[in-house]
């Protein structure tokens, strides 16, 4: 009991609700599914003459809202998009608003590398903290220093752990890690989880191009199968010059993989021309029936952040999904063409429609990682 007039916490609902704009409903609904609660319901949609309109169909007082917009193409829609669903939130007595960006745009104007130019990743920030938003769910940042563009709390996953658990069941032999200095630190993660050597991209920007020019390839790579890491993939420039050096150093077999695949003009046509065995995304960012090229596999990052989500609903640790003692990603499930399978980094085995065998336990007594998780996304979710 407190006196009359004194400030408190906020108390929220045991409930909570996920909300999602038109960037990847798809993403919404798998992470929906996860979480075993229905998605809530909003209209979002554009007059006539662009300006976008939000009603909330769903009584939200003081629930704990999870609003799901990765800010992807068409990126300004998608940003006013989440700006605008999270004043609707705060406007119609929200208890806590989490803006969940699976992909943040902008994340490489994040310094003044030129005269006269902005700091558009802070900018970006400032909107969100100023539309509402109470804290910032999101995944491998362009850079990590981008945190601390908000003044509200961010929790920052990562699908390193994923991707490197896709390619360590593959037991490729002689494997070796490459990416550039930007991504090395979670690169030397990713090698660690390979046990594999790490190999360093020296290249620099062309300009304001999206054209890069690869200068030298730092570490032992001939002979080995190379496995190009990067937190993602636009325009492919990059990726094929990469391919080019690796090609003339004597490396044969190369694959690639990335969080957000952002696949702009003319990505997918380098990609089919490089000669890349493999191409491994995320859900992050939603992949159009025309860009799926048979060597592109993706792989959903719902279960993690629906996880996510329960954690920070229940106030609990969301550093422990990547620590040893709880695991999760290192026994994640895999949601490829509507079909669930489950891959144990332990054995390597990999098998459909069933969970690994011995998972370790969750705090809250749940089997770890994905014990219950719904059905599998039919294919046109995926």
């Amino acid at each position: 009991m407190t006196d009359f007039g004194s400030a408190e916490a906020p108390v929220y609902s045991d409930s909570f609700d996920v909300y999602s704009g038109n960037a990847n409903p798809g993403l919404a609904r798998k992470i929906c599914r996860y979480l075993g609660v229905p998605l809530g319901q909003a209209e979002v949609f554009a007059f006539a003459n662009e300006n976008i309109f939000v009603r909330i169909l769903d009584n939200v007082r003081e629930k704990d809202v999870f609003v799901v917009q990765p800010t992807c193409r068409p990126v300004n829609q998608s940003i006013m998009e989440l700006l605008i669903m999270i004043d609707a939130f705060k406007r119609a007595s929200a208890g806590r608003i989490t803006a969940v960006v699976p992909y943040y745009a902008y994340g490489r104007s994040d310094k003044k590398d030129q005269p006269r130019v902005p700091i558009t990743a802070r900018l970006v920030a400032d909107m969100i903290s100023v539309a509402g938003a109470d804290r910032v769910l999101t995944m491998d940042l362009h850079q990590g220093q981008i945190q601390g563009f908000f003044n509200l709390p961010v929790d920052e996953l990562t699908a390193v752990h994923l991707l490197s658990n896709y390619f360590r069941q593959k037991r490729l032999e002689d494997p070796v890690v490459v990416t550039d200095l930007g991504f090395a630190k979670r690169a030397r993660t990713f090698a660690e989880l390979l046990d594999a050597p790490l190999a360093i991209i020296e290249k620099r920007r062309v300009g304001n191009l999206d054209k890069a020019e690869v200068l030298n390839v730092i570490g032992e790579v001939r002979g080995r199968r190379a496995i190009m890491v990067d937190d993602e993939i636009d325009t492919a420039g990059t990726l094929s010059e990469v391919v080019r050096a690796l090609r003339s150093e004597g490396v044969e077999e190369i694959y690639a993989c990335a969080t957000h695949g952002v696949l702009s003009e003319p990505a997918i046509a380098r990609i089919a021309d490089s000669g890349i065995l493999e191409v491994v995304l995320t859900d992050s960012i939603p992949l159009p029936p025309e860009k799926r090229l048979p060597q592109i596999t993706t792989l959903s990052v719902a279960p993690l952040i629906g996880e996510a989500i329960r954690r920070i609903h229940r106030g609990e640790s969301v550093g422990a999904l990547f620590s040893s003692e709880v695991a999760l990603t290192q026994e994640m499930i895999l949601w490829e063409d509507g079909v669930e399978h489950a891959i144990d980094a332990r054995t390597g085995a990999h098998l459909a429609g069933e969970h690994p065998p011995g998972r370790l336990a969750l705090p809250d007594g749940r089997p770890a990682p994905l014990a219950g998780a719904a059905p599998a996304p039919t294919p046109g979710d995926r």
